[in-house]
C-alpha cells in the first residue's frame, strides 16, 4: 500500500479501513506517503479515521505482522529519524522484499526519482496545492454524480491522463525505476508515488487512496494482483 495521504482532504480513509478489515497479511509494507505531513501543515486534518488506520498498523505489528513503513516525501518529517522502530514497525526509506517466486523486489517509495521533490521542493508544494484544488472540484462533481446515480469518476486522474507531459512523465519515471533497480542489482522494482497503478513483470505500482484505491498484494504462490477498494 501507498500513498494512504492521511491527514490530507483526498485521502479515501473509509476505503482504507474496509481493505484492512477484510484482508490479513505476513507482510504490509506501507510504501511511502502514509501521513501527509504537508497536508496537515495547511488545510488538512488528522480524523479520528487517520487515528483507526495507524491503531490497526499497531495492532497487525503486535499479532506477528511484518509491517515496514517506507519514507515519502509527504511524509519527510520522518526523515531526521529514520531508520527506526516504532514498536515493531520497521520505519526505513527502502526495503528488499524477498518473493515466494525467488525473485527480489526494491521497494522505495519513488520521489528519488522525480527531481521536482528532490531539488525544488518548494515547486513541489506548490503543485500539491494546485492538486488540492483539484480534488475540492473532483469532490463537488462526483457529489452530483451521486445525485443521479452515476458510480465515482476521478477528474484528477482524468486530467493527468489527458495532459501529454504527464503521460511522459509517467513512461520516464517507469524507465528510470527499472534502470535504478536493475543498478541495485534487484528484479523488480515496486513502488508508489505517480498514483498510477501497474503490474508488470519487472515494474509494479501499488497506485494510491486519493483517487485509485489500490494496492498490491502477493500470494503465496508468488502472483501479484492488483486490487481495488
Amino acid at each position: 500500500m501507498s500513498d494512504l495521504h492521511l491527514g490530507a482532504r483526498q485521502s479515501q480513509t473509509d476505503k482504507i479501513i474496509k481493505f484492512l478489515e477484510e484482508n490479513e497479511s505476513e507482510f504490509l509494507i506501507l510504501n511511502g506517503d502514509i501521513i501527509d505531513g504537508w497536508a496537515l501543515k495547511g488545510n488538512g486534518k488528522w480524523k479520528k479515521n487517520c487515528s483507526k488506520i495507524f491503531r490497526k498498523f499497531m495492532k497487525r505489528s503486535e499479532d506477528g505482522t511484518k509491517v515496514v513503513y517506507l519514507r515519502g516525501n509527504h511524509d519527510d518529517f520522518l526523515k531526521p529519524f529514520v531508520p527506526f522502530m516504532l514498536n515493531n514497525i520497521q520505519i526505513v526509506r527502502k526495503y528488499v522484499h524477498f518473493g515466494a517466486d525467488g525473485r527480489t523486489y526494491y521497494c522505495y517509495h519513488g520521489d528519488v526519482l522525480d527531481f521536482v521533490i528532490m531539488e525544488a521542493r518548494w515547486l513541489a508544494v506548490l503543485g500539491g496545492w494546485s492538486y488540492d484544488f483539484v480534488i475540492r472540484i473532483n469532490t463537488i462533481y462526483n457529489h452530483i454524480r451521486k445525485w443521479f446515480n452515476l458510480p465515482y469518476h476521478s477528474l484528477a486522474n482524468q486530467i493527468k491522463q489527458s495532459v501529454k507531459g504527464a503521460i511522459n512523465f509517467v513512461s520516464n519515471f517507469e524507465d528510470n525505476a527499472k534502470a535504478l533497480t536493475k543498478q541495485k542489482g534487484y528484479d523488480v522494482t515496486v513502488c508508489g508515488h505517480i498514483h498510477q497503478p501497474k503490474l508488470e513483470n519487472d515494474y509494479m505500482n501499488s497506485g494510491d487512496f486519493c483517487e485509485n484505491s489500490t494496492c498490491l498484494v502477493e500470494d503465496f504462490d508468488g502472483k501479484w494482483q492488483i486490487i481495488t477498494v
